[in-house]
């Protein structure tokens, strides 16, 4: 039986648990797990069940990881696709930035009115979420990689331009590459 205790900022612990537990019920019900909450630390036990396995319960800690880093529930639950991947970059922990070139990162990555985020968002069907000193993606391959790789690019001091030119040529050519599996015959083994 496997335990994981992780901790999220108390601000969103009410989102976790959500409108008369409603968020809390459905990551039990769809992950088969029990999950406890302390509201007064953040401190979330996220505990599988005789009927869970491990990598539902893996699967319920990255739903509650990705609520507590700013996404609404509706987009952590697509967490339950089979290949789905979530990624939490810290910009003030892992990558050693000061707390004004966190805020200078986060104002790139979100862009003028929200439209680097949206064009990001849009262009490879990746959420983003930049909460705190994180920036978080929820998506699926071939596309996370795409979008991840625009935000490592904006975080890098690149220009908008570039990477919304990275972004439509990425596009164009997993869009071919679809189309070219549709096309080819399927080779008999």
């Amino acid at each position: 039986m496997n335990v994981f205790r992780i901790r999220i900022p108390k601000q969103r612990v009410g989102v976790v648990i959500g409108s008369k537990g409603e968020v809390k019920r459905r990551i039990e019900k769809s992950c088969r797990v029990k999950l406890n909450i302390d509201s007064s630390t953040g401190d979330v036990e996220i505990i599988q069940t005789d009927e869970g396995d491990p990598v539902s319960c893996l699967i319920a800690k990255n739903i509650v990881l990705a609520i507590g880093r700013g996404f609404s529930p509706e987009r952590a639950f697509r967490l339950l696709d089979e290949d789905a991947m979530l990624e939490i970059i810290d910009l003030k922990d892992d990558l050693g930035f000061s707390k004004n070139a966190v805020k200078r990162i986060q104002g790139r990555i979100i862009g003028r009115e929200g439209k680097a985020r949206r064009m990001i968002e849009e262009l490879t069907g990746v959420y983003i979420s930049v909460y705190g000193d994180t920036v978080a993606l929820i998506g699926k391959s071939p596309w996370f990689e795409v979008a991840k790789e625009a935000v490592w690019m904006l975080i890098e001091g690149r220009q908008h331009s570039t990477v919304y030119k990275y972004l439509t040529r990425e596009r164009r050519r997993i869009k071919r590459l679809e189309m070219d599996i549709w096309k080819r015959p399927e080779e008999v083994i």
